[in-house]
Protein backbone atom coordinates (compact mmCIF):
# COMPACT_ATOMS: atom_id res chain seq x y z
CA UNK A 1 0.00 0.00 0.00
CA UNK A 2 1.10 3.57 -0.59
CA UNK A 3 0.45 6.37 1.89
CA UNK A 4 -0.63 9.84 0.85
CA UNK A 5 2.18 12.37 1.12
CA UNK A 6 1.48 14.96 3.77
CA UNK A 7 2.74 18.44 4.50
CA UNK A 8 4.67 18.14 7.77
CA UNK A 9 5.29 21.85 8.11
CA UNK A 10 5.26 22.61 11.86
CA UNK A 11 3.13 25.29 13.45
CA UNK A 12 4.90 28.67 13.14
CA UNK A 13 6.34 30.21 16.30
CA UNK A 14 7.76 33.59 17.21
CA UNK A 15 11.16 32.05 17.87
CA UNK A 16 10.84 32.32 21.65
CA UNK A 17 10.66 28.94 23.33
CA UNK A 18 7.96 28.48 25.97
CA UNK A 19 6.28 25.50 27.66
CA UNK A 20 3.36 25.97 25.27
CA UNK A 21 5.46 25.98 22.09
CA UNK A 22 7.58 23.06 23.35
CA UNK A 23 4.50 20.96 24.09
CA UNK A 24 2.98 21.86 20.71
CA UNK A 25 6.12 20.77 18.88
CA UNK A 26 6.30 17.56 20.90
CA UNK A 27 2.66 16.77 20.12
CA UNK A 28 3.20 17.34 16.42
CA UNK A 29 6.13 14.90 16.43
CA UNK A 30 4.02 12.30 18.26
CA UNK A 31 1.18 12.68 15.76
CA UNK A 32 3.59 12.44 12.84
CA UNK A 33 5.10 9.28 14.31
CA UNK A 34 1.64 7.77 14.83
CA UNK A 35 0.65 8.49 11.23
CA UNK A 36 3.87 7.02 9.86
CA UNK A 37 3.57 3.97 12.10
CA UNK A 38 0.05 3.22 10.91
CA UNK A 39 0.87 3.72 7.24
CA UNK A 40 4.17 1.82 7.35
CA UNK A 41 2.50 -1.14 9.04
CA UNK A 42 -0.09 -1.12 6.26
CA UNK A 43 2.64 -0.88 3.63
CA UNK A 44 4.24 -4.06 4.96
CA UNK A 45 1.01 -6.01 4.51
CA UNK A 46 0.21 -8.26 1.57
CA UNK A 47 -1.74 -5.60 -0.32
CA UNK A 48 -0.45 -4.59 -3.75
CA UNK A 49 2.14 -1.79 -3.40
CA UNK A 50 0.19 0.54 -5.67
CA UNK A 51 -2.99 0.34 -3.57
CA UNK A 52 -3.74 3.73 -1.93
CA UNK A 53 -3.75 3.48 1.85
CA UNK A 54 -7.01 4.17 3.66
CA UNK A 55 -7.22 4.09 7.48
CA UNK A 56 -9.55 1.64 9.22
CA UNK A 57 -11.94 2.22 12.09
CA UNK A 58 -11.43 -0.84 14.28
CA UNK A 59 -15.08 -1.19 15.17
CA UNK A 60 -14.89 -4.60 16.77
CA UNK A 61 -12.13 -3.51 19.16
CA UNK A 62 -14.18 -0.52 20.26
CA UNK A 63 -17.32 -2.61 20.66
CA UNK A 64 -15.40 -5.07 22.82
CA UNK A 65 -14.06 -2.17 24.90
CA UNK A 66 -17.60 -0.91 25.53
CA UNK A 67 -18.82 -4.43 26.28
CA UNK A 68 -16.09 -4.95 28.88
CA UNK A 69 -17.14 -1.79 30.69
CA UNK A 70 -20.80 -2.73 30.48
CA UNK A 71 -20.52 -6.39 31.50
CA UNK A 72 -17.49 -6.46 33.77
CA UNK A 73 -17.81 -2.99 35.24
CA UNK A 74 -15.50 -0.02 34.89
CA UNK A 75 -11.87 -0.26 36.04
CA UNK A 76 -10.95 0.92 39.53
CA UNK A 77 -9.63 4.24 38.24
CA UNK A 78 -13.21 5.24 37.42
CA UNK A 79 -13.92 5.60 41.15
CA UNK A 80 -13.33 9.32 40.58
CA UNK A 81 -16.49 9.25 38.42
CA UNK A 82 -18.73 8.07 41.26
CA UNK A 83 -20.77 11.27 40.94
CA UNK A 84 -21.07 10.83 37.17
CA UNK A 85 -22.66 7.40 36.92
CA UNK A 86 -25.40 8.44 34.44
CA UNK A 87 -22.66 9.81 32.21
CA UNK A 88 -20.79 6.50 32.21
CA UNK A 89 -24.01 4.78 31.20
CA UNK A 90 -24.83 7.33 28.49
CA UNK A 91 -21.32 7.32 27.01
CA UNK A 92 -21.46 3.54 26.77
CA UNK A 93 -25.00 3.23 25.38
CA UNK A 94 -24.62 6.03 22.85
CA UNK A 95 -21.26 4.60 21.81
CA UNK A 96 -23.07 1.38 20.88
CA UNK A 97 -25.70 3.38 18.98
CA UNK A 98 -23.17 5.30 16.91
CA UNK A 99 -21.39 2.03 16.11
CA UNK A 100 -24.71 0.49 15.05
CA UNK A 101 -24.89 -2.11 17.82
CA UNK A 102 -28.35 -3.14 19.04
CA UNK A 103 -29.06 -3.74 22.74
CA UNK A 104 -30.90 -6.79 24.07
CA UNK A 105 -33.98 -6.48 26.26
CA UNK A 106 -32.24 -7.53 29.48
CA UNK A 107 -29.50 -4.93 29.05
CA UNK A 108 -32.12 -2.25 28.42
CA UNK A 109 -34.12 -3.26 31.51
CA UNK A 110 -31.04 -3.21 33.74
CA UNK A 111 -30.06 0.21 32.41
CA UNK A 112 -33.57 1.60 32.95
CA UNK A 113 -33.70 0.30 36.54
CA UNK A 114 -30.24 1.66 37.31
CA UNK A 115 -31.03 5.09 35.90
CA UNK A 116 -34.39 5.40 37.67
CA UNK A 117 -32.65 4.59 40.96
CA UNK A 118 -30.78 7.88 40.50
CA UNK A 119 -33.91 10.02 40.12
CA UNK A 120 -34.10 12.47 43.02
CA UNK A 121 -37.36 12.49 45.00
CA UNK A 122 -37.55 16.28 44.58
CA UNK A 123 -36.92 16.23 40.84
CA UNK A 124 -34.02 15.76 38.46
CA UNK A 125 -31.38 13.04 38.51
CA UNK A 126 -28.32 12.55 40.67
CA UNK A 127 -24.79 11.51 39.84
CA UNK A 128 -25.38 8.37 41.91
CA UNK A 129 -28.02 6.96 44.26
CA UNK A 130 -28.60 9.19 47.29
CA UNK A 131 -26.64 12.12 45.89
CA UNK A 132 -27.89 15.64 45.18
CA UNK A 133 -29.77 16.38 41.97
CA UNK A 134 -27.66 18.09 39.31
CA UNK A 135 -28.36 19.34 35.79
CA UNK A 136 -25.50 17.47 34.13
CA UNK A 137 -26.41 13.92 35.24
CA UNK A 138 -30.05 14.84 34.60
CA UNK A 139 -29.23 15.29 30.91
CA UNK A 140 -27.14 12.11 30.84
CA UNK A 141 -29.88 10.05 32.52
CA UNK A 142 -32.69 11.32 30.30
CA UNK A 143 -30.56 10.84 27.18
CA UNK A 144 -29.70 7.30 28.23
CA UNK A 145 -33.39 6.62 28.89
CA UNK A 146 -34.14 7.90 25.39
CA UNK A 147 -31.93 5.07 24.13
CA UNK A 148 -33.05 2.16 26.33
CA UNK A 149 -36.50 3.27 27.50
CA UNK A 150 -39.97 3.10 26.04
CA UNK A 151 -43.55 3.93 27.02
CA UNK A 152 -45.55 1.70 29.33
CA UNK A 153 -44.85 -0.45 32.35
CA UNK A 154 -41.16 -1.09 32.88
CA UNK A 155 -40.19 1.15 29.97
CA UNK A 156 -38.90 3.94 32.17
CA UNK A 157 -40.24 6.94 30.31
CA UNK A 158 -43.45 7.18 32.31
CA UNK A 159 -41.46 6.98 35.54
CA UNK A 160 -39.71 10.27 34.82
CA UNK A 161 -41.36 12.78 37.14
CA UNK A 162 -41.70 15.71 34.77
CA UNK A 163 -43.63 17.90 37.23
CA UNK A 164 -40.91 17.66 39.86
CA UNK A 165 -38.27 17.96 37.14
CA UNK A 166 -39.79 21.29 36.15
CA UNK A 167 -39.94 22.46 39.77
CA UNK A 168 -36.28 21.48 40.20
CA UNK A 169 -35.36 23.49 37.11
CA UNK A 170 -37.25 26.54 38.36
CA UNK A 171 -35.59 26.29 41.79
CA UNK A 172 -32.21 26.74 40.08
CA UNK A 173 -33.20 29.78 38.05
CA UNK A 174 -31.47 33.09 38.77
CA UNK A 175 -32.85 36.63 38.31
CA UNK A 176 -30.70 37.20 35.20
CA UNK A 177 -32.13 34.16 33.38
CA UNK A 178 -29.21 31.84 34.12
CA UNK A 179 -29.36 28.60 36.12
CA UNK A 180 -27.27 27.05 38.85
CA UNK A 181 -26.11 23.54 37.96
CA UNK A 182 -27.32 22.37 41.39
CA UNK A 183 -28.50 23.90 44.63
CA UNK A 184 -25.71 25.94 46.26
CA UNK A 185 -23.57 25.49 43.15
CA UNK A 186 -22.35 27.69 40.30
CA UNK A 187 -23.83 29.02 37.06
CA UNK A 188 -22.39 27.26 34.00
CA UNK A 189 -23.49 27.26 30.37
CA UNK A 190 -23.01 23.48 30.26
CA UNK A 191 -25.75 23.08 32.84
CA UNK A 192 -28.00 25.40 30.86
CA UNK A 193 -27.52 23.27 27.76
CA UNK A 194 -28.41 20.17 29.76
CA UNK A 195 -31.56 21.85 31.10
CA UNK A 196 -32.70 23.07 27.68
CA UNK A 197 -32.04 19.71 26.00
CA UNK A 198 -34.04 17.86 28.68
CA UNK A 199 -36.86 20.44 28.65
CA UNK A 200 -37.09 20.04 24.87
CA UNK A 201 -37.03 16.24 24.96
CA UNK A 202 -39.61 15.98 27.77
CA UNK A 203 -41.98 18.73 26.59
CA UNK A 204 -41.58 20.96 29.65
CA UNK A 205 -40.25 24.06 27.87
CA UNK A 206 -42.27 27.14 28.93
CA UNK A 207 -41.83 30.92 28.63
CA UNK A 208 -41.58 31.08 32.42
CA UNK A 209 -38.68 28.63 32.42
CA UNK A 210 -36.52 30.38 29.83
CA UNK A 211 -37.43 34.05 30.33
CA UNK A 212 -34.14 35.93 30.32
CA UNK A 213 -32.10 32.88 29.36
CA UNK A 214 -31.44 33.95 25.78
CA UNK A 215 -30.10 37.29 27.02
CA UNK A 216 -27.75 35.47 29.39
CA UNK A 217 -26.51 33.04 26.74
CA UNK A 218 -25.71 35.97 24.44
CA UNK A 219 -23.55 37.56 27.15
CA UNK A 220 -21.36 34.44 27.28
CA UNK A 221 -20.00 35.00 23.77
CA UNK A 222 -16.42 36.27 23.97
CA UNK A 223 -14.55 38.68 21.74
CA UNK A 224 -13.10 35.68 19.88
CA UNK A 225 -16.55 34.47 18.85
CA UNK A 226 -16.81 31.31 20.94
CA UNK A 227 -18.56 30.97 24.29
CA UNK A 228 -17.19 30.85 27.83
CA UNK A 229 -18.74 29.25 30.92
CA UNK A 230 -20.69 32.27 32.22
CA UNK A 231 -20.80 36.06 32.30
CA UNK A 232 -20.44 38.56 35.12
CA UNK A 233 -23.37 37.99 37.51
CA UNK A 234 -26.16 40.49 37.10
CA UNK A 235 -26.72 40.81 40.82
CA UNK A 236 -23.16 42.06 41.28
CA UNK A 237 -23.97 45.14 39.21
CA UNK A 238 -26.50 46.47 41.71
CA UNK A 239 -26.12 47.87 45.20
CA UNK A 240 -29.53 46.64 46.28
CA UNK A 241 -30.87 43.10 46.02
CA UNK A 242 -34.28 44.59 45.17
CA UNK A 243 -33.03 46.52 42.13
CA UNK A 244 -34.29 45.10 38.84
CA UNK A 245 -31.81 43.65 36.39
CA UNK A 246 -31.13 46.08 33.56
CA UNK A 247 -30.39 43.97 30.46
CA UNK A 248 -28.84 46.98 28.71
CA UNK A 249 -25.89 47.00 31.13
CA UNK A 250 -22.90 45.25 29.53
CA UNK A 251 -22.18 41.83 31.03
CA UNK A 252 -18.55 40.85 30.42
CA UNK A 253 -17.83 37.15 29.87
CA UNK A 254 -16.02 35.38 32.71
CA UNK A 255 -13.40 33.47 30.74
CA UNK A 256 -12.01 32.56 27.35
CA UNK A 257 -13.84 30.80 24.55
CA UNK A 258 -13.72 27.02 25.02
CA UNK A 259 -14.88 24.11 22.87
CA UNK A 260 -17.22 22.49 25.38
CA UNK A 261 -18.75 25.79 26.42
CA UNK A 262 -19.08 26.85 22.79
CA UNK A 263 -21.00 23.73 21.83
CA UNK A 264 -23.28 24.14 24.84
CA UNK A 265 -23.80 27.86 24.22
CA UNK A 266 -24.48 27.33 20.52
CA UNK A 267 -26.86 24.41 21.01
CA UNK A 268 -28.61 26.34 23.80
CA UNK A 269 -29.08 29.22 21.38
CA UNK A 270 -30.67 26.77 18.92
CA UNK A 271 -32.97 25.35 21.63
CA UNK A 272 -34.07 28.89 22.53
CA UNK A 273 -35.10 29.85 18.99
CA UNK A 274 -38.66 28.47 19.38
CA UNK A 275 -39.13 30.67 22.46
CA UNK A 276 -37.62 33.71 20.73
CA UNK A 277 -39.86 33.16 17.69
CA UNK A 278 -43.15 32.51 19.52
CA UNK A 279 -43.09 33.82 23.07
CA UNK A 280 -40.31 36.35 23.58
CA UNK A 281 -41.29 39.31 25.77
CA UNK A 282 -37.99 40.99 26.53
CA UNK A 283 -37.16 44.56 27.45
CA UNK A 284 -38.48 46.82 24.71
CA UNK A 285 -39.21 43.64 22.73
CA UNK A 286 -35.67 43.87 21.29
CA UNK A 287 -34.52 40.30 20.80
CA UNK A 288 -31.03 39.27 21.92
CA UNK A 289 -28.46 38.37 19.30
CA UNK A 290 -25.23 36.43 18.95
CA UNK A 291 -22.62 37.08 16.30
CA UNK A 292 -22.82 33.93 14.21
CA UNK A 293 -20.12 35.03 11.81
CA UNK A 294 -17.64 35.46 14.68
CA UNK A 295 -18.81 32.13 16.12
CA UNK A 296 -18.24 30.43 12.79
CA UNK A 297 -14.77 31.92 12.42
CA UNK A 298 -13.71 30.77 15.90
CA UNK A 299 -15.12 27.29 15.37
CA UNK A 300 -13.36 26.55 12.09
CA UNK A 301 -10.11 28.13 13.29
CA UNK A 302 -9.93 25.55 16.06
CA UNK A 303 -9.22 22.84 13.49
CA UNK A 304 -5.61 21.78 13.40
CA UNK A 305 -3.31 21.82 10.39
CA UNK A 306 -2.01 18.90 8.37
CA UNK A 307 0.74 18.13 10.87
CA UNK A 308 -1.94 18.01 13.58
CA UNK A 309 -3.82 15.52 11.37
CA UNK A 310 -6.91 17.76 11.19
CA UNK A 311 -8.01 17.36 14.79
CA UNK A 312 -9.72 20.09 16.77
CA UNK A 313 -8.44 21.99 19.77
CA UNK A 314 -10.63 23.43 22.50
CA UNK A 315 -8.98 26.82 22.96
CA UNK A 316 -6.71 29.17 21.08
CA UNK A 317 -3.06 28.06 21.18
CA UNK A 318 -3.91 24.76 22.86
CA UNK A 319 -3.34 21.17 21.77
CA UNK A 320 -5.67 19.11 19.62
CA UNK A 321 -7.78 16.61 21.57
CA UNK A 322 -10.07 13.86 20.31
CA UNK A 323 -13.09 14.95 22.37
CA UNK A 324 -13.22 18.26 20.51
CA UNK A 325 -14.01 16.27 17.39
CA UNK A 326 -17.55 16.52 18.76
CA UNK A 327 -17.52 19.64 20.92
CA UNK A 328 -16.11 21.80 18.11
CA UNK A 329 -16.45 19.67 14.98
CA UNK A 330 -20.04 18.83 15.88
CA UNK A 331 -20.67 22.45 16.82
CA UNK A 332 -19.77 23.53 13.29
CA UNK A 333 -22.85 21.67 12.05
CA UNK A 334 -25.05 23.50 14.56
CA UNK A 335 -23.63 26.85 13.48
CA UNK A 336 -24.22 25.95 9.85
CA UNK A 337 -27.82 25.05 10.66
CA UNK A 338 -28.39 28.35 12.46
CA UNK A 339 -26.90 30.35 9.60
CA UNK A 340 -28.97 28.41 7.09
CA UNK A 341 -32.13 29.30 9.01
CA UNK A 342 -31.18 32.98 9.05
CA UNK A 343 -30.76 33.16 12.83
CA UNK A 344 -28.73 36.05 14.21
CA UNK A 345 -27.65 39.41 12.84
CA UNK A 346 -28.27 40.28 9.23
CA UNK A 347 -24.58 40.23 8.39
CA UNK A 348 -24.36 36.67 9.70
CA UNK A 349 -26.95 35.26 7.34
CA UNK A 350 -24.61 34.66 4.43
CA UNK A 351 -21.91 32.06 4.68
CA UNK A 352 -18.60 33.60 5.67
CA UNK A 353 -16.25 33.86 2.71
CA UNK A 354 -13.11 34.35 4.76
CA UNK A 355 -13.06 30.97 6.49
CA UNK A 356 -9.46 29.70 6.28
CA UNK A 357 -8.86 26.72 4.02
CA UNK A 358 -6.16 24.09 4.22
CA UNK A 359 -3.60 24.69 1.46
CA UNK A 360 -2.20 21.18 1.56
CA UNK A 361 -2.99 19.11 -1.51
CA UNK A 362 -3.95 15.95 0.34
CA UNK A 363 -7.14 17.58 1.60
CA UNK A 364 -8.31 19.18 -1.65
CA UNK A 365 -11.87 18.17 -2.50
CA UNK A 366 -15.17 19.66 -3.62
CA UNK A 367 -16.91 19.38 -0.26
CA UNK A 368 -18.49 22.72 0.72
CA UNK A 369 -18.76 21.99 4.44
CA UNK A 370 -17.64 24.67 6.87
CA UNK A 371 -14.77 22.58 8.22
CA UNK A 372 -12.42 19.98 6.77
CA UNK A 373 -14.42 16.79 7.15
CA UNK A 374 -11.68 14.60 5.72
CA UNK A 375 -9.11 16.09 8.08
CA UNK A 376 -11.23 15.47 11.19
CA UNK A 377 -11.88 11.87 10.18
CA UNK A 378 -8.18 11.31 9.65
CA UNK A 379 -7.37 12.57 13.14
CA UNK A 380 -9.79 10.13 14.76
CA UNK A 381 -8.72 7.23 12.55
CA UNK A 382 -4.97 7.78 12.81
CA UNK A 383 -4.51 9.33 16.25
CA UNK A 384 -7.72 8.63 18.16
CA UNK A 385 -7.80 4.84 18.34
CA UNK A 386 -6.22 2.78 21.11
CA UNK A 387 -4.71 -0.57 20.08
CA UNK A 388 -6.62 -2.34 22.90
CA UNK A 389 -9.96 -0.77 22.01
CA UNK A 390 -11.64 2.50 22.87
CA UNK A 391 -10.66 5.97 21.72
CA UNK A 392 -8.40 8.58 23.20
CA UNK A 393 -7.47 12.23 23.56
CA UNK A 394 -4.19 11.84 21.65
CA UNK A 395 -1.28 9.37 21.65
CA UNK A 396 0.04 7.96 23.94
CA UNK A 397 -2.86 8.48 26.36
CA UNK A 398 -5.12 5.58 27.42
CA UNK A 399 -8.66 5.10 26.19
CA UNK A 400 -11.64 6.10 28.32
CA UNK A 401 -15.40 6.05 27.88
CA UNK A 402 -15.66 9.85 27.55
CA UNK A 403 -13.23 10.10 24.64
CA UNK A 404 -14.61 6.92 23.11
CA UNK A 405 -18.04 8.47 22.63
CA UNK A 406 -16.97 11.97 21.65
CA UNK A 407 -14.35 10.77 19.16
CA UNK A 408 -16.98 8.51 17.58
CA UNK A 409 -19.60 11.28 17.63
CA UNK A 410 -17.15 13.69 16.00
CA UNK A 411 -16.27 11.10 13.38
CA UNK A 412 -19.99 10.67 12.71
CA UNK A 413 -20.45 14.44 12.41
CA UNK A 414 -17.67 14.52 9.83
CA UNK A 415 -19.17 11.62 7.86
CA UNK A 416 -22.74 12.92 7.71
CA UNK A 417 -24.24 16.35 7.14
CA UNK A 418 -27.34 16.65 9.32
CA UNK A 419 -29.08 19.98 8.78
CA UNK A 420 -32.53 21.57 9.25
CA UNK A 421 -34.81 20.66 6.34
CA UNK A 422 -37.61 22.98 5.24
CA UNK A 423 -39.51 20.09 3.68
CA UNK A 424 -39.26 18.03 6.86
CA UNK A 425 -40.43 21.06 8.84
CA UNK A 426 -43.48 21.36 6.60
CA UNK A 427 -44.24 17.65 7.00
CA UNK A 428 -43.99 17.80 10.79
CA UNK A 429 -46.08 20.96 10.93
CA UNK A 430 -48.85 19.43 8.81
CA UNK A 431 -48.92 16.34 11.05
CA UNK A 432 -49.01 18.30 14.34
CA UNK A 433 -51.95 17.43 16.60
CA UNK A 434 -52.99 20.18 18.99
CA UNK A 435 -54.19 19.16 22.45
CA UNK A 436 -56.84 21.33 24.07
CA UNK A 437 -55.33 21.05 27.55
CA UNK A 438 -51.78 21.85 26.44
CA UNK A 439 -50.47 25.26 27.50
CA UNK A 440 -48.16 27.25 25.27
CA UNK A 441 -49.09 25.11 22.30
CA UNK A 442 -47.37 27.47 19.86
CA UNK A 443 -44.07 27.26 21.73
CA UNK A 444 -44.23 23.51 22.16
CA UNK A 445 -45.15 22.94 18.54
CA UNK A 446 -42.22 25.06 17.42
CA UNK A 447 -39.85 23.32 19.86
CA UNK A 448 -40.96 19.92 18.57
CA UNK A 449 -40.71 20.82 14.89
CA UNK A 450 -37.47 22.77 15.25
CA UNK A 451 -35.74 19.88 17.04
CA UNK A 452 -36.94 17.16 14.68
CA UNK A 453 -36.53 18.94 11.36
CA UNK A 454 -32.79 18.10 11.35
CA UNK A 455 -32.22 15.38 8.76
CA UNK A 456 -29.26 13.90 6.94
CA UNK A 457 -28.52 15.55 3.61
CA UNK A 458 -28.77 13.03 0.82
CA UNK A 459 -25.62 12.44 -1.17
CA UNK A 460 -23.40 14.38 1.24
CA UNK A 461 -21.85 11.46 3.11
CA UNK A 462 -18.07 11.23 3.19
CA UNK A 463 -16.39 8.08 4.52
CA UNK A 464 -12.62 8.28 4.81
CA UNK A 465 -11.44 4.70 4.61
CA UNK A 466 -14.56 3.61 2.76
CA UNK A 467 -18.03 2.39 3.63
CA UNK A 468 -16.65 -0.05 6.21
CA UNK A 469 -15.88 2.91 8.48
CA UNK A 470 -19.44 4.24 8.37
CA UNK A 471 -21.05 5.21 11.67
CA UNK A 472 -24.67 6.05 12.37
CA UNK A 473 -25.55 9.72 12.14
CA UNK A 474 -26.15 11.54 15.42
CA UNK A 475 -28.46 14.49 16.04
CA UNK A 476 -26.33 17.68 16.20
CA UNK A 477 -28.27 19.11 19.16
CA UNK A 478 -28.86 16.06 21.37
CA UNK A 479 -26.05 13.66 20.38
CA UNK A 480 -28.68 10.94 20.07
CA UNK A 481 -29.67 9.17 16.89
CA UNK A 482 -32.57 10.82 15.12
CA UNK A 483 -34.61 7.67 15.78
CA UNK A 484 -34.16 7.93 19.54
CA UNK A 485 -34.79 11.68 19.50
CA UNK A 486 -38.03 11.16 17.59
CA UNK A 487 -39.14 8.27 19.80
CA UNK A 488 -38.97 10.02 23.15
CA UNK A 489 -40.29 13.34 21.83
CA UNK A 490 -43.23 11.69 20.06
CA UNK A 491 -44.19 10.13 23.38
CA UNK A 492 -44.01 13.23 25.54
CA UNK A 493 -45.51 15.58 22.96
CA UNK A 494 -48.19 12.97 22.10
CA UNK A 495 -47.51 13.19 18.41
CA UNK A 496 -47.27 10.72 15.57
CA UNK A 497 -44.02 11.13 13.66
CA UNK A 498 -44.55 11.04 9.89
CA UNK A 499 -42.48 8.43 8.10
CA UNK A 500 -39.33 9.69 6.46
CA UNK A 501 -37.02 8.30 3.83
CA UNK A 502 -33.37 8.62 4.66
CA UNK A 503 -30.47 6.75 3.17
CA UNK A 504 -29.27 4.16 5.68
CA UNK A 505 -31.64 5.43 8.35
CA UNK A 506 -30.34 5.46 11.90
Amino acid sequence: MTAVERNWKPTPTDGVSSPTSTLQASTEEILKARYLSVTLNAASSNSPPSTPFEPTLHKNSHIQYLLRNLRQGFPARYISQAASQPWLIFWTLQGFCVLGVGLDGQTKKQAVDTLLAMQHPEGGFCGGPGQAAHLLPTYAAVSALAIVGQPGEGGGWDKINREKMYDFFMSLKQPDGSFLVAHHAEVDVRGMYCLLAVATLLNILTPELVAGTSEFIATCQTYEGGFCNASFPGWAQHHSSTSPIDPSIPRPPLGEAHGGYTFCGTASWAFLQPYIKTSYRGSGNVKPEVNLKALLRWTVQMQGSSIELGGFKGRTNKLVDGCYSWWVGGCAGVVEGLIGEGVGKSEDKAHATDVPTEPDGEWDDVDDALFNRRGLQEYVLYAGQHHAGGLIDKPPKPSDSYHTLYCLAGLSAAQHRVQPSSSRRETLSAAWTAHAEAEFDGLRKEAFISALSWVEEEGASLYVGGEKNRLNATHPLFNLTVTHSEGIMAHFYRQTIPSRFTKKST
